[in-house]
């Protein structure tokens, strides 16, 4: 074993079991997040204190500045006047354990990493591919306040735009890790055609549309209309007058709720076609166990998605089956980043050495 290799080897097992507990504790993140969407619950904080809002209210006369600060919003005023503070507790509880999971994340990733950093156990390629979801993480933060403040002055709900976009950007920082994991093991690239490697990269770019059509239904309670399936307001395709009513025509994208919600059917449909497709042709192809494998398991969550949403949507969005919708949504794309991953090419040998961790060699 070479001397520059030995610390990576060293550390090569507890760097995978980071990486691994990052990109779970970002998918529990995700869902007290969606919960904190379901309950009303994100604007029940309204001042952004990295530091010292790390402790909640510790005393009585801290609950009612709490209480009056959320009083002086307009989802107070218009929605939740005479709201009681024992029931203010309650959806300041959730965005509370939603900011600090936030804080704890970006300890647990920064600590490891920067005792990582000073055992040398990264290759070049590694270490920046971590730098760059450092980054990302720290923007996130960033972001989420932004997302919160579109809600405190005008607003009695954040707007759909930032609400996905933080949702979306948590979901790239998740995938990048996944990645990042599955990248740190070395293996042999399997040999496929080219059209497998097109349609896992569609699927998985199609999922991150998806993604984003979803948030932006439950920014806009989109799901909580038309809930009926597989008609939606009367028709399996609704009016065109209905649905590019506003003008220009672009924002009916984002803000019309029955557009919003039929693109996100629609796109649904597209993704699961696409992944049955590109699972039959994998088998056809006989592109070896992992890859047929990962595609029908790509086709059972994508089809598990889809009855989830369906539920939900009949029976108004219920937190239980909403939160269980969005929970298999990190398993579909989980599963797209691994099929993905599969399937596109590596770098340059030289390159890889420097990305993956080794297994250990004899000394």
């Amino acid at each position: 074993m070479t001397a520059s290799s030995t610390p990576q080897a060293a550390h090569a097992t507890a760097v995978r079991w980071w990486l691994i507990v990052v990109a779970a504790l970002i998918a529990v993140m995700v869902l007290v997040g969606g919960a904190t969407r379901l309950t009303e619950s994100g604007l029940s904080i309204v001042e952004w204190k990295p530091v010292t809002g790390t402790l909640p209210p510790l005393s009585e006369a801290q609950w009612t500045q709490a209480f009056e600060g959320y009083k002086a919003i307009p989802q107070y005023r218009e929605l939740n006047a005479g709201m009681s503070l024992a029931e203010f507790k309650t959806i300041f509880w959730w965005e509370w354990s939603h900011r600090l999971l936030g804080r704890v994340i970006g300890a647990v990733y920064l600590l490891p990493f920067l005792y990582f950093l000073w055992r040398g156990a990264f290759g070049a390629e590694l270490k920046k591919r971590l730098w760059l979801i450092f980054a990302l993480g720290a923007l996130q933060g960033a972001v989420g306040w932004w997302m919160v403040a579109s809600g405190l002055s005008q607003r009695t709900e954040v707007s759909q735009y930032r609400l996905a976009t933080h949702l979306l950007l948590a979901l790239i920082i998740f995938a990048s890790i996944v990645w990042t994991l599955r990248r740190t093991t070395p293996r042999p690239q399997p040999v496929v055609a080219a059209r497998l490697k097109i349609s896992g990269l569609a699927l998985l770019g199609l999922t991150f549309v998806q993604i984003y059509f979803g948030a932006l239904v439950a920014g806009l309670r989109a799901g909580r209309v038309y809930n009926t399936w597989p008609e939606i307001d009367g028709a399996l395709i609704p009016s065109a007058a209905r649905l590019w009513f506003e003008e220009p025509w672009w924002r009916n994208l984002f803000d019309n709720t029955l557009t919003v919600q039929f693109e996100h059917r629609m796109t649904a449909y597209a993704l699961l076609a696409l992944a049955l497709w590109h699972a039959v042709d994998a088998a056809r192809a006989r592109a070896g166990a992992a890859i047929v494998g990962g595609a029908w398991s790509l086709v059972a969550a994508i089809t598990l998605q889809a009855v989830l949403g369906i539920l939900t949507l009949l029976h108004q969005v219920p937190i239980d089956l909403a939160l269980a919708h969005q929970a298999v949504a990190i398993v579909v794309l989980t599963l797209a980043v691994l099929q993905t991953e599969r399937l596109v090419a590596r770098r340059t040998e030289a390159d890889q050495r420097k990305l993956v961790l080794p297994v250990g060699q004899p000394g």
